[in-house]
């Protein structure tokens, strides 16, 4: 067996080890070892998709070579490294566009423990795409919880405790029903490893006995993700949550959090739940509901907002409502979809946050629209990867969002009876998105009537500018081409 198969374990360990260690180092060598570390684990994960591409098989890794009821498992096939080297990419970039921001927003003592639980999400976020226990999972998903509420908390205002506490209790909420679920899947089948869950979910529903019980458990699970996720109408912790937070932890929270939790779920369609027997118990028509009504609640809500951060967080959560639309719609070309518009979010909305970050800071710290008139004038940096950003939202053509919004059109198409109403909420979304961002785009780059402040300059924000870079090139890099990530997405789900 080749070496690579054991890169899943090193990067969740090496992952544990580095969030000890920075809890003893200073805040500046705290910093290099999570780049070092996050640009490690993505190296180690597009290895790892490179030996799954020349083997054409999933792996499934035995901790400790202890098999099943005793040993725990690890399993990859495509999917998994692929979002694994994307979420650590997306980590990279945040820690290193928010760098400026972090050092203003956090009193030195504490920089260190940023970098602490930096380490423990992106942790967490490789144990829910690699492990093959859902109760494994659920560990991940609290140690991710707990985390996460750190990164938003450790910014010590008033605001951000108040919104801590309303995460925390959506999430608390998401992780109660989630535990249920697996409990009841417990009590009937006697397993929790995914294999022999999916194995005996078939077998149990082909027979007839526990239909209900069997609905309500994956009813359950399904739910407590999706409140976690901040599917509408659980998205309201959205707009504090990232409004408060520092711009990298909006990022990270924004565009790899709530993406982790969607990623499991797709796992445990696919390897827990089976998706016949997902998509006959009809959990999906709620999905689909969801999905429909947060794409137009969320951008309705975007544009009665007048503060930059929170239009970009109501945003998330019709770019969320996309993502359980698709779910909803087939196993086939709606999940491809969905898949790719995780990483169409997880890309931009970070980039969003963090270039506007920069355009308040040049207009000495304001956030509201009327405030930020030329600010991308002010810092022109951060306005072109704000359009950038704006133009992949909108799906505009050579961006990687027309390509998911494409193949959410395509996956619509074979829907039958849905076709027409998710075309034209897909219509409608996009002419609201178009609305807010180029509102904000034509605001930012209006001049104003008092004079500029000093130009904002590429020596004067390297870091930025590099993580700006970074992210612009790889949205219109994935949306110019895109069919291999396209074929890779396909050819993934047949390993999933």
């Amino acid at each position: 067996m080749s070496f690579f198969v054991n890169f899943p374990l090193f990067c969740i360990v090496g992952g544990l080890l580095c969030s000890v260690i920075s809890s003893m180092l200073p805040a500046r060598g705290a910093r290099i070892l999570s780049l070092t570390l996050t640009a490690a684990v993505c190296t180690a994960c597009l290895l790892l998709l490179y030996y799954v591409n020349q083997t054409g098989e999933a792996v499934t890794y035995l901790m400790g070579h202890y098999p099943h009821p005793w040993g725990n498992e690890l399993r990859f096939g495509r999917l998994e490294p692929l979002y694994g080297a994307a979420f650590s990419a997306v980590m990279l970039l945040c820690i290193l566009g928010g760098k400026k921001q972090l050092a203003h927003d956090l009193q030195p003592s504490k920089q260190n423990l940023y970098y602490v639980l930096c380490d423990l999400v992106l942790t967490a976020l490789l144990a829910l795409a690699f492990t093959n226990d859902v109760f494994t999972g659920y560990v991940f998903i609290e140690i991710c919880t707990l985390a996460s509420c750190g990164l938003l908390m450790i910014r010590q205002l008033g605001r951000t405790t108040l919104a801590s506490v309303r995460y925390m209790i959506f999430s608390l909420l998401g992780s109660g029903l989630f535990l249920l679920g697996i409990v009841m899947l417990y009590e009937m089948t006697g397993h929790l490893l995914m294999p022999n869950l999916r194995e005996t979910i078939a077998q149990l529903w082909q027979s007839g006995r526990y239909h209900t019980a069997l609905t309500a458990s994956i009813c359950l699970i399904t739910i407590g993700l999706a409140v976690k996720s901040g599917l509408f109408p659980f998205h309201f912790w959205m707009p504090d949550t990232y409004g408060c937070a520092t711009p990298c932890s909006s990022g990270i929270l924004s565009g790899l959090v709530s993406k982790g939790y969607i990623f499991l779920l797709l796992k445990l369609i696919f390897n827990v739940f089976g998706e016949q027997v997902f998509y006959a118990c009809g959990v999906q028509n709620v999905l689909y509901g969801l999905g429909v009504a947060a794409m137009v609640v969320g951008s309705v809500s975007a544009i009665l907002e007048n503060d930059i951060f929170r239009m970009i967080a109501f945003s998330s959560a019709a770019q969320i409502g996309y993502i359980f639309m698709g779910i909803g719609i087939s196993p086939e070309l709606g999940v491809q979809a969905s898949l790719l518009h995780i990483l169409t979010h997880a890309l931009t909305k970070p980039l969003l946050f963090l270039s506007a970050a920069q355009l308040s800071d040049a207009m000495g710290g304001r956030k509201r629209f009327r405030e930020l008139q030329g600010a991308a004038l002010a810092n022109p940096i951060a306005g072109a990867a704000f359009a950038v950003g704006s133009f992949s939202m909108i799906g505009l053509p050579l961006t990687i969002g027309m390509i998911s919004k494409y193949l959410f059109a395509e996956a619509a198409f074979l829907s039958g009876v849905r076709m027409i109403p998710t075309l034209l909420v897909l219509a409608v979304s996009t002419v609201l998105n178009a609305f807010y961002f180029t509102r904000t785009l034509i605001r930012i780059y209006n001049r104003p009537m008092q004079a500029l402040p000093t130009h904002v300059t590429l020596r004067q924000q390297p870091s930025y500018a590099i993580s700006a870079a970074a992210f612009s090139g790889m949205i219109l890099a994935l949306g110019i081409a895109a069919q291999p990530v396209v074929s890779l997405l396909r050819r993934g789900l047949e390993l999933f």
